[in-house]
């Protein structure tokens, strides 16, 4: 097993790829030849920040933007000195996973990611297989976000070719997502919901699928087609339509009759094109029982 040291500390620390500069016809420096000969740093940006942390070595001595680069000069990219992460054994639904990218089922009440042991993120390498590609993440990366109280689809990254592919596609708005969604009240029809949320454009597709009356209290099972993706968005719209999702404690009411059974709101389909095979990929989950449950209670009622 092939080790270096650190350059300012005694830190063993194991070289991840190497490149031999091949025979180059014109003069440049490392800033501008270094960009993606390593696939694990497709961008400026993360060669930057590569040679911030002198994990570039050139010729076995840290490595500077400024270094003109020469025929035969070896280059050499470390391993990352990153703290272990914590590991949250919780069991999960992987609904796909290959090298690439994984599609989990998160439950309600766990957060996807942020300053706490028990998240989604620290789940990962307890659920999921290690990545034998050159570009592997040191750990699976949740590429979107799904609030605590919501359960349902979340698409994971397992390498960064595939973390910056599957970014890209959400902001060109190439990954379709559906979630189902119980509110209060009742709606004429299908909506397309335009509003913006904190200054930016937001726009969800409301879809209704059935009604029902439930002593005396009107409600509506309706699916939820955001176009972009603002924090809580299918949330504020619904309210500001009218129609709070049963359960929101921040944006909605408190229904006279469904009590303690938490948000009802799942993220239950996901459709993309695969970043690396190009492959189109859909998946779906059948509704939570919490859905089950309110249409069994409102037939036996």
């Amino acid at each position: 097993m092939e080790y270096d040291f650190f350059p300012t500390t005694n830190y063993p620390l194991k070289i991840k790829e190497t490149h031999i500069v091949p025979a180059i016809t014109e003069k440049i420096r490392l800033q501008e030849y270094a960009v993606a000969i390593f696939p694990s740093l497709p961008t400026k940006s993360s060669l930057k920040k590569a040679l911030k942390k002198e994990l570039i070595l050139l010729n076995g001595q840290p490595a500077k933007t400024s270094d003109w680069i020469k025929e035969g000069q070896k280059i050499e990219l470390l391993e990352s000195r990153e703290k272990p992460q914590k590991l949250f054994t919780k069991k999960l639904q992987v609904i796909f996973e290959d090298d690439y990218l994984a599609v989990i089922h998160k439950p309600a009440g766990i957060p996807t990611s942020g300053n706490y042991f028990k998240t989604i993120s620290n789940a990962l390498p307890f659920n999921l297989n290690t990545s034998h590609q050159k570009d592997a993440l040191p750990a699976p990366l949740p590429v979107h976000r799904l609030d605590n109280p919501t359960s349902g689809i979340l698409l994971i990254a397992k390498t960064k070719a595939a973390q910056v592919s599957l970014n890209r596609l959400f902001e060109e708005k190439k990954i379709e997502k559906t979630y189902h969604a119980l509110v209060l009240g009742s709606l004429s029809n299908s909506v397309v919901i335009n509003k913006s949320i904190e200054n930016k454009n937001a726009e969800t597709k409301i879809e209704l699928i059935e009604e029902f009356l439930f002593k005396n209290e009107s409600f509506s099972l309706v699916k939820a087609f955001p176009k972009t993706g603002r924090t809580h968005q299918i949330r504020i719209h619904l309210a500001e339509n009218g129609n709070a999702i049963v359960g929101d404690k921040i944006y909605g009411k408190a229904s006279e009759n469904i009590k303690k059974r938490g948000l009802f709101l799942a993220a239950t389909a996901i459709e993309f094109k695969h970043p690396i095979t190009e492959k189109l990929l859909y998946f779906e989950l059948d509704l939570p029982k919490r859905f089950r449950d309110f249409k069994e209670l409102v037939k036996n009622t």
